[in-house]
């Protein structure tokens, strides 16, 4: 009887987990969700962290960031490699002033998927939302800036030394062919075909602040820190459908979230090379569970001074 009532038990189980996994975003939910996490991954790989060396306190010092993210839902993604160059100068023993400038090129693409199709911009004659299939996702992603950031050293008592970071960046985030085309496959729509688009130019302005716990072991430097970043004005979220008889546009929510990021510099002084342990860890941790819907997010990123 015990051992019937857990075999009960157990296919209850995998019928609520499998219920559970056939639960799927609607396709307006991950638009937004993939390019907010590839936002967040830049403010993850600031340059921001990686002070000149101490016998370079009087002179410049250049860096080098290299990069590359990929983040999926289902089939849809998007990915690519990212770049930064910036330019340190210590003004006194305990204050660095850094400029930089990014260039992130990120391709967005897709196979079929099988979700809700909602346009919350608009209100098309077709009753949503309302399953259906997605596909034809062949675009790209450019996200570029540049911004000027202070570090200075503090010492509080009731925290250990660390060094602060705050700056000011402009920031663009351009889609480009950000286009599914749907069949609607279920309820009184069904058969009806059209484009669903999110193409569109955002700017934003981000303040950031961060924090980080610099400790040095013989040829190798450790840097914990964490950020925050918050992208300005709030953007709505630009879309338009298409579908027979008509094409509708408009804008929704607002694409573009404040950030907070965790990283861990690890730098082999000699090479003054630094790879980004803590954020490759974190961004894969984090923004599945900030992002939902989201299955995974891969990080790395790597730094070279001279």
């Amino acid at each position: 009887m015990a051992r019937k009532f857990n075999v009960l038990a157990l296919a209850a189980t995998l019928a609520a987990l499998a219920q559970g996994a056939s639960a799927t975003e609607s396709i307006e939910f991950i638009a937004e969700h993939l390019p907010e996490i590839a936002m967040d991954n830049r403010y993850a790989a600031l340059p921001l962290w990686n002070g000149c060396d101490d016998d370079a306190r009087d002179t410049y010092c250049f860096g080098m960031n290299a990069g590359y993210s990929r983040t999926h839902s289902g089939t849809l993604s998007i990915d690519g490699p990212m770049f930064a160059l910036d330019l340190a100068r210590p003004l006194n023993e305990r204050l660095r002033f850094t400029a930089f400038v990014f260039f992130d090129d990120l391709a967005l693409s897709g196979g079929t998927e099988s979700r809700p199709l909602e346009a919350k911009f608009a209100n098309p004659p077709i009753s949503l939302p309302t399953e259906a299939e997605f596909s034809g996702l062949d675009g790209a992603g450019r996200d570029v800036g540049a911004g000027v950031a202070l570090n200075g050293d503090a010492h509080w008592k009731w925290l250990p030394a660390f060094e602060w970071s705050a700056g000011l960046m402009w920031q663009q985030v351009r889609l480009r062919d950000y286009r599914f085309d749907y069949l609607i496959t279920e309820g009184p729509d069904a058969g009806t075909a059209g484009t669903l688009d999110y193409s569109a130019t955002y700017s934003y302005v981000v303040p950031f602040f961060g924090a980080a716990w610099p400790r040095t072991h013989g040829v190798w430097r450790w840097v914990p820190h964490l950020q925050v970043a918050a992208p300005l004005p709030p953007a709505p979220i630009q879309g338009r459908i298409t579908g027979p008889g008509f094409n509708i546009s408009g804008e929704t929510g607002a694409i573009g979230d404040t950030s907070l990021t965790i990283g861990f510099n690890v730098t082999y002084e000699p090479w003054n090379f630094t790879v980004d342990v803590g954020t490759t860890i974190t961004q894969a941790l984090l923004e599945p569970l900030i992002h939902e819907g989201v299955n995974h997010n891969l990080m790395v990123s790597m730094f070279w001074t001279f």
